[in-house]
């Protein structure tokens, strides 16, 4: 994540109103300073306001003089160019011009940690293309309540901010949060580079993602599996479309770590992993078996709720194929 996306920046330096010569002002001493950490960079000044201060108040210039410009009724101007992309090749439906806007059209879904919308990126005057806008929540309490098991693996690299992880203080959740949207955005990226069933990554900004939406051209989702009824050949491929998905991620080291019928889209017969801010790297937590056997469980009761017998699914070895293929049996 970017330095600046979390740093606190004092307004102003803390200087003496009265100047002096140039060689006073080289010379004097400077009042002491809250001690920093040791992984902590010093900031980047210039005059009397910091640089994250010149930033903002830019932003907010630039703000004032597009508000009111935005055509179609859109509500943003399209964030492409502060974003972090995803992988190549991309799909040509994607929308890279500048000169684009972000329509938002409504809710998709709601959740815990994430809600998401349907949004229209496109020129003005043009049909656009439809996207998921996933946006991860970072100000509630109970936000997350489940990451311990997950994040075990994952460091952060400044003590600073692995205190406030903890502590699950405001600037905390929001680093978790930021933490989430990146393990997914790269997990989507990863996999989707790999050809794993998942929708293509758009684009990361913050904690919202912009997903390919999954659906009909006039704005309806794709089902999640939980919601279909399929007869019993479509549950049969189904059911070996779920277990290559997950020998493909076993065979990068990752389990998906939540893994249902509820985070499952059926896209014109077509099943589609979703939801992947819990990754597991399998090789890396103490738990990772155990999340790769939660997975296949989970996915095998739904199965043979709908009817498919066990001697398809075939738990146990299904597990012992996915322990192997990631390195670990």
């Amino acid at each position: 994540m970017r330095q600046h996306d979390f740093d606190d920046f004092d307004l102003f330096d803390e200087r003496p109103a009265r100047r002096g010569t140039r060689f006073e002002e080289e010379t004097r001493e400077r009042p002491d300073r809250r001690a920093r950490y040791e992984d902590e960079p010093e900031p980047t000044r210039r005059g009397r306001l910091t640089e994250g201060e010149r930033v903002r108040l830019a932003k907010l210039r630039d703000d004032a003089y597009t508000e009111n410009q935005l055509p179609d009724d859109a509500d943003r101007w399209s964030t492409w160019d502060d974003a972090e992309h995803g992988p190549l090749p991309r799909p040509d439906w994607v929308v890279t011009e500048l000169a684009a806007v972000d329509t938002d059209l409504g809710v998709l879904k709601t959740g815990k940690e994430a809600d998401v919308h349907l949004l229209r990126r496109g020129l003005p005057g043009t049909p656009g293309t439809l996207l998921a806008a996933k946006r991860y929540r970072s100000d509630e309490h109970k936000l997350f309540h489940r990451d311990a098991g997950y994040l075990e693996g994952r460091r952060m690299r400044r003590s600073r901010e692995s205190r406030a992880m903890a502590q699950r203080s405001a600037f905390g959740r929001n680093l978790i949060a930021e933490q989430w949207t990146v393990a997914e955005f790269g997990a989507l990226s990863r996999l989707w580079t790999l050809g794993a069933p998942v929708p293509y990554p758009v684009q990361r900004n913050g904690t919202e993602l912009l997903l390919e939406f999954l659906g009909e051209d006039d704005g309806t989702a794709a089902p999640r599996l939980a919601q279909v009824r399929p007869e019993p050949d479509e549950l049969t491929d189904l059911w070996f479309q779920a277990t290559a998905a997950l020998e493909l991620l076993a065979s990068e080291g990752l389990a998906h770590g939540d893994l249902s019928a509820y985070n499952l889209l059926v896209h014109r017969g077509r099943l589609v992993v979703i939801d992947l801010p819990q990754v597991v790297d399998v090789v890396a937590n103490p738990g990772g078996v155990e999340f790769l056997a939660r997975d296949v469980r989970n996915l095998a009761g739904w199965f043979h709720g709908r009817g498919l017998g066990e001697h398809v699914t075939n738990v146990d070895e299904l597990l012992a194929e996915l322990v192997s293929a990631a390195g670990l049996g």
